[in-house]
């Protein structure tokens, strides 16, 4: 058995720090705040609700992975955000149409006392919306001193011993790393130079690190995952994560594609279309923020299949997804999959999924466990990216020159495994003496 990591304990209150305040942070902090007092169980949740296999199945040893590695509790939680449209949680939970009002109406006090602060907004990254609580700070770099003293002043008033951030904001316009993200230094320069290819979330991203507070990325744009960010976390010794909550229909590929693998079942084609109409969808409906998830939802397929390896079966795929915006389904997102697999002397078969999925539903529970366990990583030493929470991304990324992995499984394995490690347990690796 390895010696334990020292993790410095979970004392005092946390405040969870949201840029975008909309459905899924709205949702997020209703059904925390629900839990707390007891009127709902935080489905979804690894975090709460999962427990964690310790040695051999014989010793019986299996614990809540709350009760086993020191993460904060439910009650030290304190939120907070920044939204260019909603003034507070419950606004932005009555707008969104997730939650119905018997749910909100018990803590509607409390969501309303989540008031949200001027944003950092710039439209060029996201046409469909129109933002009017935004910040009045002049240039780029003006902006990332104002969200540092936002930090500071809700750490301070709040009385927060830590703090972690977590992106739930729309998806921003399709982009590439440019010279502007390669270096720190360069970056700081680029806000100094209003840099058109710094984005919002970027940022937020900047302020966070240079403030100390670990930052996951749950949308998919670059924010973290640049040069200059990994650059940023590493001297400053903070965590980070991303990119792009695996929610509905790239979960269920990450679910299925690794099905399909473990019994060497060909692929010829998947075709994936969705439906919604939530201000996701609205944003989305742009083809460059579309473009943006586009490549995200496109990675997932390649990595866990391996084409390279399984030619025959993998390297000629019709991989085709769309995203349609229609209103009437506000958060309810219907996804919808046509899998072309073929068998045993190249025979073809299908696979139909249809997934009536409510967004938002899925992405609180992350929101939660990405909260909590970047915490637990910053409190244990640790920064840089955190690929072994590559559970919880479309796409993850990769802490090493190895591409990260994308099998839910496997990431599943890789997540409890750290924890293990982290508190000198062995990894499980359910051989036959396990």
């Amino acid at each position: 058995m390895a010696e334990p990591r020292p993790i410095a304990p979970a004392t005092g209150r946390l405040g969870v720090l949201t840029p975008g305040l909309g459905a899924v942070a709205s949702t997020f902090i209703a059904g925390v705040l629900s839990a707390r007092r007891g009127l709902t169980v935080p489905v979804g949740s690894l975090s709460q609700l999962a427990h964690i296999r310790l040695g051999e199945r014989h010793e019986g040893r299996n614990p809540l992975i709350r009760d086993f590695v020191p993460i904060a509790g439910l009650d030290q939680l304190v939120f907070g955000g920044w939204d260019p449209i909603s003034a507070n949680a419950l606004e932005a939970a009555r707008t969104a149409g997730v939650l119905e009002e018997r749910d909100l109406g018990p803590i509607s006090g409390e969501l309303e006392g989540v008031t949200a602060m001027d944003a950092v907004f710039d439209q060029t990254w996201v046409k469909r919306l129109d933002g009017t609580r935004v910040k009045t700070a002049a240039g780029k770099w003006a902006q990332a001193e104002a969200l540092i003293a936002d930090i500071e002043r809700f750490r301070t008033e709040n009385e927060c011993d830590r703090l972690v951030m977590v992106w739930c904001g729309s998806t921003e316009a399709y982009q590439e790393v440019s010279d502007v993200h390669l270096s720190v230094a360069a970056f700081e320069q680029g806000l100094r130079d209003d840099d058109p290819n710094i984005s919002p979330s970027q940022i937020y991203a900047y302020a966070a690190l240079v403030s100390g507070v670990p930052f996951a990325n749950g949308a998919p744009n670059l924010s973290v995952d640049i040069p200059a960010m990994r650059e940023l976390a590493a001297t400053r010794g903070v965590p980070i994560a991303g990119k792009d909550f695996k929610t509905g229909q790239t979960l269920m590929k990450t679910i299925l594609a690794p099905g399909l693998k473990s019994r060497m079942l060909g692929l010829r084609g998947w075709y994936s279309t969705n439906i919604l109409g939530n201000r996701d969808g609205e944003v989305l409906d742009d083809p460059e923020n579309f473009k943006t998830k586009e490549v995200s939802k496109l990675g997932v397929l390649d990595t866990i299949l391996q084409p390279e390896v399984y030619g025959d079966l993998y390297g000629n795929i019709d991989h085709v997804v769309r995203i349609n915006y229609y209103p009437p389904r506000g958060d309810n997102k219907e996804g919808w999959d046509n899998i072309d697999i073929f068998g045993w002397m190249g025979y073809p078969m299908q696979i139909k999924v249809n997934f009536l999925c409510r967004d938002s539903i899925l992405a609180a529970p992350i929101v939660l466990d990405l909260a909590l366990f970047m915490d637990l990583a910053a409190r244990a030493g640790q920064s840089g990216v955190q690929e072994w929470l590559s559970f919880y991304f479309k796409s993850p990324q990769a802490g090493g020159p190895s591409p990260a992995e994308h099998d839910i499984f496997i990431q599943q394995t890789k997540l409890k495994n750290t924890l293990r490690a982290w508190m000198g347990e062995d990894p499980v690796t359910h051989a036959e003496d396990d």
